[in-house]
């Protein structure tokens, strides 16, 4: 294995938003080669209680953005009376284009756990998670990018409806999929691993030597 391609990969894996190429279409066989790598991802029991979604209907996309559009107001209305100026631009800017995007894929996970306990909400997404973020990588490896986005769960059920996702499946995240432009994204500023990182007991930062 080739480090140093893993490594990059794994570090400039970016959430893609403003970047994504909303001319440019995008061949349904790459979507499909980069699902059946996701589903190799490890999942509880190995039962793949997981499904994706990918829609690609312009009608169907409209739709779906109009309802983000409506979300993203709603959530981010009182948010930005706290936040600086800026902070949202990147997330408003995808609201305004969603409907662009020329392939959206919602992760889906069967049943309902919302009021199931911690346990089996952990184990649940503890599936769907690994799968999405392989899906995300391997759609970066071919250029292709995407972002982690849940807005739309404000409006789960009319997406059910339109997509005609069972009342006894999960969404769970909304990826817009699409090439990208240009190629230099580099690793984020994040918080130092050690800083984060507790050994044995919680704050306990450093470890052993």
């Amino acid at each position: 294995m080739e480090l140093a391609s893993v490594d990059h990969i794994l570090t400039t894996t970016r959430s893609v938003r403003k970047r994504l190429d909303l001319a440019r279409p995008v061949e349904p066989r790459v979507i499909r080669e980069c699902v059946e790598i996701a589903l190799q991802a490890p999942n509880g029991g190995n039962l793949g209680r997981y499904h994706f979604v990918v829609v690609v209907d312009a009608a169907k996309r409209r739709r779906i953005a109009e309802l983000y559009r409506k979300a993203c107001d709603e959530f981010l209305a009182p948010a930005r009376t706290v936040y600086p100026p800026g902070v949202f631009e990147s997330a408003t800017y995808l609201a305004e284009h969603l409907h662009e995007v020329p392939v959206h894929v919602i992760a889906c996970m069967d049943g309902r756990v919302e009021d199931k306990g911690v346990f089996r909400q952990a184990t649940r997404y503890g599936s769907i998670l690994p799968a999405a973020w392989s899906l995300m990588l391997a759609l970066r490896a071919r250029g292709l990018g995407s972002a982690w986005t849940t807005l739309h769960l404000m409006y789960e059920q009319d997406v059910a409806a339109l997509l005609g996702i069972p009342a006894d499946v999960t969404q769970t995240a909304l990826l817009p999929v699409a090439y990208f432009t240009g190629d230099d994204f580099k690793p984020a500023q994040r918080v130092p691993g050690r800083d984060g990182t507790y050994w044995d007991t919680w704050g306990r930062t450093g470890g052993p030597s």
